[in-house]
C-alpha cells in the first residue's frame, strides 16, 4: 500500500511538471480566449451546483500546473493583463453567497476562516503558490432567504465583505434576492439592483459593484436598466453583465468582446474538464500573456481582429 501511494505521488508530480513545462513554452497570443469560471456551492456532496472543498482545491492545482494565473474581472475589463509572459489569465466567480463559500468557525478560542470553505481553500492555496495571484468576484445576495443571505452568518456579514475587499477580491451585484429580471418591469429591476448596492455599501461604504451576474441567466427587457441608473436614492453603474454559461470569453482586445454579454464556464466536473482539455489540445485558441501590460502581442494573421480603440497600446505581431 505504501509503495502504491509513493508511486501515485511521483506520477502526480511528474504530470504536474510536464503540464507546467508545456504551459511555459506557450507563445504569447493576446487575442486568445479567457475562461471565466462560475462556482456556486463549495460543500458536500459533489452535485450539479456543488463542488467539494477537495475538488475545488484540485481545480486550483490543475489551473496552476497548466499555467493559468488569477486576475480580477476589473483587470479583464480594463485590459490590464499583467500575468507573467507565457501564462494565461483566468477569472474565478462565485454566485449566490452560499455559506460554504465563506464561513467563520470558532477554534482555540478565536474566530477563524473555515479551511474547508471556498475562501479558506483559496487563501491556503495562494499562501502556498503566491505567484498564482489573488483574485475572485463574489456575487452576493444581501436580501435572500437563508442560507444564501450573505453567506448565512448574520453576525459576520460586514466582517466578511470587508475582508474580501481588503484582500483584493471583488464584490459583484447579483440583485437583492436572485430575482429573475426577465419577469419584472423596469422599476422592479432597478430596485433589485440598487437595493443590492445599498446593502453592500452599509458594510463597505462607497464600494461600487462594477459587474452584475444575471440570476438564472435571464436578461431584463432592456439591458440598460441594469447597466446604470438609480432607485430609492441609490445610484449604480455596471461595466459588464455576466451570463450563466456560454463557454470562454473573447479576449478583451478582440472586436468580438462584448462586456454586456460576458459568457462563463460553469465549474462542474464535466464542463471544467472539457474546456481545460480543449485548450490543451488547441493552445492557439488560448489567451497567452506577453508579460507587458502596455503592449498587446497578436498573431500577424489575426491583427485585423483587434479593437480599433487600442491606439494607446504598443502592438507586437508574431
Amino acid at each position: 500500500m505504501r509503495i502504491l501511494l509513493v508511486l501515485s505521488l511521483i506520477l502526480t508530480a511528474a504530470l504536474l511538471l510536464v503540464s507546467f513545462a508545456g504551459a511555459a513554452d506557450l507563445t504569447p497570443n493576446e487575442l486568445g480566449r479567457v475562461m471565466i469560471l462560475e462556482y456556486h456551492k463549495i460543500d458536500y456532496p459533489e452535485e450539479r451546483w456543488t463542488r467539494t472543498p477537495e475538488n475545488f482545491r484540485r481545480d486550483l492545482e490543475t489551473l496552476y500546473a497548466k499555467g493559468y494565473r488569477l486576475i480580477n474581472l476589473a483587470d479583464l475589463l480594463d485590459r490590464r493583463i499583467a500575468t507573467p509572459a507565457g501564462t494565461t489569465p483566468v477569472v474565478l466567480t462565485f454566485d449566490d453567497s452560499s455559506p460554504g463559500q465563506f464561513r467563520y468557525i470558532e477554534s482555540n478560542g478565536s474566530v477563524q476562516i473555515d479551511p474547508k470553505s471556498g475562501i479558506g481553500v483559496l487563501e491556503a492555496f495562494i499562501a502556498e503558490k503566491p505567484d498564482f495571484g489573488r483574485a475572485a468576484t463574489f456575487y452576493v445576495l444581501p436580501g435572500a432567504s437563508k442560507p444564501n443571505r450573505l453567506f448565512n452568518q448574520p453576525e459576520y456579514e460586514g466582517r466578511k465583505l470587508q475582508y474580501l475587499v481588503s484582500r483584493g477580491y471583488e464584490i459583484g451585484n447579483h440583485t437583492l434576492w436572485h430575482a429573475n429580471l426577465a419577469k419584472y418591469p423596469e422599476a422592479t429591476v432597478r430596485a433589485q439592483v440598487a437595493d443590492a448596492q445599498t446593502w453592500i455599501q452599509r458594510y463597505v461604504p462607497d464600494y461600487r459593484t462594477r459587474t452584475l451576474a444575471l440570476p438564472h441567466g435571464a436578461y431584463p427587457t432592456d439591458v440598460s436598466w441594469v447597466l446604470r441608473g438609480s432607485a430609492k436614492g441609490t445610484s449604480y453603474s455596471h461595466d459588464a453583465v455576466l451570463m450563466v454559461a456560454g463557454g470562454p470569453a473573447p479576449s478583451p482586445f478582440s472586436r468580438t468582446f462584448d462586456p454586456v454579454r460576458l459568457p462563463r464556464i460553469q465549474a462542474v466536473e464535466r464542463e471544467l474538464a472539457y474546456w481545460i482539455g480543449y485548450f490543451d489540445k488547441n493552445p492557439g485558441e488560448r489567451f497567452v500573456s506577453d508579460g507587458d501590460p502596455n503592449a498587446v502581442t497578436v498573431p500577424t494573421a489575426r491583427r485585423d481582429r483587434l479593437r480599433d480603440e487600442l491606439r494607446s497600446l504598443r502592438v507586437v505581431e508574431r
